[in-house]
């Protein structure tokens, strides 16, 4: 272990709760997919920050509304309104197609949960249905609503009356949704359980569902959402409208904000007093979300994260050991042959490229929207070499 890396592994036990481990890799600068550590080893990242940075690190555009902004004005609390959130509801009520959108802005994807699940009780009901697999937070309403039991194990007594039925299963859906449901929230690909994306049609009959027994629709586009999957939230592929859309990750573009944004004139609302965050929605991450939706329009980049879909699993699938590429847009899931997607995570990071390894078979990629077709392919074949090394030499 060289000098620095050892200094940062110390500094991070001593100061740092271990619940992310040691991490290996300390980044120190970045700009567009391109970033440095603290041995000045560069890598491309492919991770952007779990689907954060969708424009990658340093964004001329993001870099010069944020230095406007606090310069300007920068924190006010929501005793007071501004113009950078008032911009950015307005922007996301156009992007949703429904004039009668409102918008609640919070600081993170397990917020922007926690809010929904509030308004859920204002229906008068309170049973949940969720999914298997699914990941919606850490806070303790968001982890209730969260599907993987190795999360939730260790924090039991959770929230009651929230049940969890198999990803992409309708009949097992329909056994447990009722006129006493109060909401159900999926995610349109499952992005934490390895970017799984569920049975055409999917979306559409939980569309249905939901309108038979007056439920509440909720879909969870934190990691869908932005563009990222090649559609502005990542439920357009079915054309359904929810009830409630949960956003984070990519609206700061790398800024914390998180959203909730009701749908239709019947959709519950929170009165004044009932639901609140001091930070949520500041003008600082507002200018950031508005310069990011900005850019996005600007450079058509929804229809180059189509065609880079297409050429990700045209290539990938045909290397030796992949079982199956998954996902939308650049949100992609590569399925491996075996338990080795940590070491490969691993080996194409000494190979200059971060990703992620979800569980032992799945590598997940979401780099920035503004990837170029240079860097896809130069990511196409440090795969196919890292694979070869790691379990196919």
């Amino acid at each position: 272990m060289s000098p620095v890396k050892k200094a940062t592994a110390t500094s991070w036990t001593d100061v740092m709760q271990l619940n992310y481990g040691t991490p290996e890799i300390t980044l120190v600068s970045g700009k567009g997919l391109l970033v440095t550590d603290a041995d000045k080893k560069k890598y491309l990242d492919f991770l952007g920050g779990i689907a954060t940075n969708i424009l990658g690190h340093a964004h001329p555009a993001i870099v010069k509304a944020v230095s406007t902004q606090v310069s300007k004005l920068g924190h006010v609390s929501n005793f007071y309104s501004h113009p950078a959130g008032l911009a950015l509801a307005k922007k996301l009520q156009d992007l949703t197609g429904d004039n009668t959108a409102k918008v609640f802005f919070c600081n993170s994807g397990a917020e922007a949960n926690e809010a929904a699940l509030k308004l859920s009780r204002k229906t008068g009901r309170t049973r949940i249905v969720a999914t298997t697999g699914a990941f919606h937070g850490r806070t303790m309403g968001a982890l209730s609503l969260t599907g993987q039991e190795s999360k939730r194990a260790p924090f039991r007594p959770l929230l009651k009356n929230i049940k969890h039925v198999p990803f992409g299963d309708i009949s097992a859906m329909r056994k447990l949704v009722s006129k006493k449901t109060a909401m159900v929230i999926v995610e349109p690909i499952l992005g934490e359980a390895g970017v799984v994306t569920p049975p055409p049609g999917y979306l559409k009959d939980l569309r249905v569902m939901c309108d038979e027994y007056g439920v509440l629709l909720v879909i969870d586009c934190v990691q869908t959402g932005m563009g990222r999957t090649g559609q502005w939230f990542g439920y357009e592929h079915e054309n359904i409208r929810p009830d409630v859309i949960t956003l984070a990750k990519g609206i700061g573009g790398g800024l914390p904000l998180g959203v909730m944004i009701t749908l239709g004139s019947t959709a519950p609302k929170f009165a004044p007093g009932e639901h609140g965050t001091t930070f949520g929605g500041n003008p600082i991450a507002a200018a950031a979300g508005l310069a990011a939706i900005s850019v996005i329009e600007k450079n058509r980049l929804l229809t180059q994260v189509k065609s880079f879909e297409k050429r990700l699993k045209i290539k990938i699938s045909a290397i030796r050991g992949v079982r199956e590429v998954r996902g939308r847009g650049l949100l992609i899931g590569i399925a491996l042959d075996g338990d080795y997607a940590k070491e490969l995570a691993a080996e194409l990071a000494r190979n200059g490229f971060l990703v992620n390894a979800p569980n032992s078979q799945t590598i997940r990629i979401a780099p920035a929207l503004i990837v170029t077709r240079i860097q896809i392919d130069k990511f196409i074949v440090a795969f196919a070499k890292a694979m070869r090394q790691v379990n196919h030499g």
